[in-house]
């Protein structure tokens, strides 16, 4: 109920917002680590507005990021005049990566810093920045290490916005990712102790478009092997509850290999890999 409270009241939220942009003015020439995702768009837009062509939106060109969130993420910055490019990273080379244990996501932004990083010193850009919130804050990122180690900045989260309040920024300000599902790298897809490669990342991204296809909207597939489970977002779990979906679920998946073909019963729930770490408080 906070959220909400907070959310009906105008004026502080613009007071966060004129926060986030006084800060942003203040950084001089800033690179902007953008996924496409809701909160590096808003955070992209935001920079592009304080400081016009003196920030920069840099897109990993991996194969943890799915084609869709690539087309996605450029018409965005076409759409506002945003200056952007892609930087090459190489988190598959490495082995601590690919055994994705808990720190996965750690040596993930590790390597995307450090390259951004190199582009910065080559080129003149005194800052690094990227799109945590304030809610991120609560929940167990690695990749959050890697920004403090690396000494990327997080405005969004010290201008003390959540979610909720970006995407309320983001749809006052006529942004079209105000209301984009919640999205990730295909590599959280694949289960802590399974090793991550290429391959199977790209099994899971076909099977993400298929779903799109099929008219879903919120949606995740787990990787487990020989067993594909679905996640679909409780509210279109009715669509998803019939035999003839069940059958197009099975010719999809099926088709890519998977022997079993399971839907998640308990739906669409934000890092459900992270379930079954048993984490020291």
């Amino acid at each position: 109920m906070a959220a909400l409270v907070e959310l009906s009241n105008p004026s502080r939220l613009k007071e966060k917002q004129d926060r986030l942009l006084a800060q942003l003015g203040g950084l001089d020439r800033v690179i902007v680590a953008y996924s496409g995702g809701a909160d590096s768009a808003y955070l992209a837009w935001a920079a592009w507005r304080a400081l016009g062509a003196n920030a920069l939106a840099m897109t990993a060109d991996s194969a943890s990021l799915p084609e869709s969130h690539k087309r996605d993420a450029e018409a965005f910055v076409r759409q506002f005049g945003i200056a952007h490019e892609y930087v090459e990273t190489h988190e598959f080379d490495n082995p601590d990566y690919l055994r994705n244990d808990a720190n996965r996501c750690f040596h993930c932004k590790d390597e995307l810093f450090t390259v951004l990083e190199q582009v910065a010193r080559e080129r003149g850009y005194q800052h690094i920045i990227y799109g945590v919130n304030a809610d991120d804050l609560g929940d167990y990122r690695p990749g959050q290490n890697a920004a403090r180690q690396h000494r990327v900045a997080a405005p969004l989260a010290d201008a003390g916005l959540t979610k909720a309040e970006i995407r309320e920024l983001s749809r006052q300000a006529g942004l079209p990712t105000w209301d984009r599902p919640a999205s990730a790298c295909l590599s959280s897809r694949i289960p802590y102790g399974t090793a991550v490669t290429p391959q199977n990342v790209k099994t899971v991204e076909t099977g993400e478009e298929a779903l799109k296809a099929l008219g879903f909207r919120q949606f995740r597939v787990r990787f487990h092997g020989e067993i594909v489970r679905i996640e679909i977002a409780p509210d279109e779990l009715v669509k998803a509850l019939t035999l003839e979906m069940a059958r197009c679920f099975t010719r999809i998946f099926r088709d890519l290999g998977f022997q079993y073909v399971t839907l998640d019963l308990e739906g669409y729930r934000q890092g459900s890999l992270n379930e079954v770490l048993h984490l020291k408080k």
